[in-house]
Protein backbone atom coordinates (compact mmCIF):
# COMPACT_ATOMS: atom_id res chain seq x y z
CA UNK A 1 0.00 0.00 0.00
CA UNK A 2 1.33 3.51 -1.27
CA UNK A 3 0.23 6.57 0.38
CA UNK A 4 0.28 10.22 -0.66
CA UNK A 5 0.26 12.85 2.16
CA UNK A 6 -0.19 16.32 2.25
CA UNK A 7 2.49 17.58 4.84
CA UNK A 8 1.48 20.82 6.06
CA UNK A 9 -1.93 21.87 4.76
CA UNK A 10 -1.87 25.57 3.97
CA UNK A 11 -5.64 27.52 3.99
CA UNK A 12 -5.45 27.51 0.35
CA UNK A 13 -5.12 23.56 0.72
CA UNK A 14 -7.80 23.55 3.24
CA UNK A 15 -10.63 25.33 0.74
CA UNK A 16 -9.48 23.26 -1.84
CA UNK A 17 -11.15 19.62 -2.75
CA UNK A 18 -7.90 18.05 -2.01
CA UNK A 19 -7.80 15.04 0.44
CA UNK A 20 -4.73 15.28 2.81
CA UNK A 21 -3.96 11.48 2.54
CA UNK A 22 -4.61 9.21 -0.13
CA UNK A 23 -4.04 5.16 -0.67
CA UNK A 24 -3.01 3.37 -3.64
CA UNK A 25 -2.38 -0.15 -4.45
CA UNK A 26 0.71 0.26 -6.82
CA UNK A 27 3.62 3.13 -6.41
CA UNK A 28 3.14 4.23 -10.07
CA UNK A 29 -0.12 5.54 -9.21
CA UNK A 30 0.78 7.07 -6.19
CA UNK A 31 3.69 8.74 -7.72
CA UNK A 32 1.93 10.53 -10.50
CA UNK A 33 -1.34 11.40 -8.38
CA UNK A 34 1.28 13.26 -6.19
CA UNK A 35 2.70 14.90 -8.85
CA UNK A 36 -0.40 16.26 -10.18
CA UNK A 37 -1.54 17.70 -6.72
CA UNK A 38 1.74 19.37 -6.28
CA UNK A 39 1.64 20.58 -9.84
CA UNK A 40 -2.07 21.91 -9.19
CA UNK A 41 -1.25 23.40 -6.48
CA UNK A 42 1.77 25.30 -8.15
CA UNK A 43 -0.52 26.55 -10.83
CA UNK A 44 -3.44 27.33 -8.81
CA UNK A 45 -2.92 28.45 -5.46
CA UNK A 46 -2.20 31.94 -3.70
CA UNK A 47 1.75 31.40 -4.89
CA UNK A 48 2.75 32.50 -1.58
CA UNK A 49 4.04 28.99 -0.90
CA UNK A 50 5.45 25.86 -3.43
CA UNK A 51 5.18 22.32 -3.67
CA UNK A 52 7.04 19.77 -4.36
CA UNK A 53 6.74 15.65 -3.54
CA UNK A 54 9.38 13.51 -1.97
CA UNK A 55 9.57 9.94 -1.59
CA UNK A 56 9.70 8.26 1.90
CA UNK A 57 9.50 4.38 1.64
CA UNK A 58 6.45 3.47 0.35
CA UNK A 59 5.00 7.27 1.32
CA UNK A 60 5.01 10.29 -0.99
CA UNK A 61 4.82 13.50 0.96
CA UNK A 62 3.43 16.50 -0.57
CA UNK A 63 5.74 19.16 1.45
CA UNK A 64 5.64 23.12 1.11
CA UNK A 65 8.79 25.15 0.21
CA UNK A 66 8.94 28.68 1.23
Amino acid sequence: MYTVTMEKQCGCFKRSEFSPVQSFENKDDALIQAQEMANDMNETFCQKHNFKVTEAGQDFLITMVQ
